[in-house]
């Protein structure tokens, strides 16, 4: 009996390196960044790059960047990208919604193919530690009080944080300036460095640069476990849970096949005890949206965005 067991068990975990080394690609991937280095779309690639060398120790996830206007420049492209299942790059919402609508890209909605949907980063604002704002009342008091001096960072025109900064001014019947960045990563030095007054950014800059700023609301439907001191956006009585999704998206002619099995390889490494402690760490939110709830998924989210991007005068022209 115990040979037996043995055997099964032996027979087991067999079983379970076979199915995952044939999500392994066979050769390198190629994955794209719309942002530049040091930002959450780049740390999430790094956290996928570094399990998926635990899963795939047989080949690499080169991580190259074409950054440039909040992602449009990559997105532009991507269908230039060679289609075989070995390029791949990073896509989010609700960027690739309102840049269309505002009609200044070179790429529509519908030209994108996500395959996979990894997490969210929900909204925060953010202060710098040396500002004499302390909480959210603070913050509410300062805007009322010189409508429109109140400078707020942020990754991208019309992008999640720019999306959120619109909410943010009209919820609370307040005039703040938004200032673009190209990604979080550029935003960071003038965070730190109170060149702007604060930052309608991700809940990873706030937990990321924790002794550097200080965040005074977040996007969540209960307060984060890093930070648990900042109240939501309910408790300010608010109904705002909302952030950016992250994904990965292939050349519109990569074969079925091909897409299916990236799917598959990035939900194998989502359900990674180390990629869900990482996440944590960093603030990332996990979720799981794959092939079959794409069309689902991408129609109500796109519905969702384009009302947003109607509230921020995007394609009403």
């Amino acid at each position: 009996m115990k040979h037996l067991l043995s055997v099964l068990l032996l027979s087991t975990l067999a079983s379970a390196a076979s199915a995952q080394s044939n999500l392994c690609p066979d050769k390198n991937l190629n994955y794209w960044q719309a942002f530049p280095p040091g930002g959450e779309s780049d740390i999430s690639a790094r956290h996928q790059q570094l399990v998926l060398k635990k899963k795939c120790p047989a080949i690499d996830t080169v991580v190259q960047y074409k950054a440039g206007g909040g992602g449009a420049i990559l997105w532009s492209s991507a269908n230039a990208l060679p289609a075989d299942g070995y390029n791949v790059y990073g896509i989010n919402l609700p960027h690739v919604v309102l840049q269309p609508l505002e009609g200044q890209v070179q790429y529509k909605t519908e030209d994108l193919v996500p395959v996979f949907w990894y997490h969210y980063t929900p909204d925060a604002l953010v202060v710098p530690e040396a500002s004499p704002i302390r909480n959210f009342a603070d913050f509410l008091k300062a805007a009322k009080a010189q409508p429109g001096k109140l400078n707020l960072g942020g990754s991208g025109l019309n992008s999640a944080n720019h999306a959120a900064h619109e909410r943010l001014n009209s919820t609370f019947g307040i005039k703040t300036t938004y200032v673009p960045f190209k990604g979080t990563g550029d935003m960071t030095m003038a965070v730190l460095g109170s060149h702007v007054d604060g930052a309608m950014t991700y809940t990873p800059f706030a937990i990321n640069n924790k002794t550097k700023v200080r965040p005074i609301a977040v996007a969540m439907e209960a307060r984060h476990p890093l930070m648990p001191d900042v109240p939501t956006f309910k408790e300010l009585g608010v109904d705002w849970i909302d952030g950016a999704y992250r994904g990965i998206g292939v050349p519109k002619s990569t074969p079925p096949e091909a897409r299916r099995r990236i799917a598959e390889l990035w939900a194998a490494m989502n359900a990674d005890p180390e990629m869900k402690e990482l996440a944590a760490k960093s603030g990332f939110e996990l979720v799981n949206v794959g092939p079959d709830a794409m069309d689902t998924f991408m129609k109500s989210r796109t519905k969702l965005y384009t009302d947003v991007g109607k509230q921020m005068g995007l394609g009403t022209k």
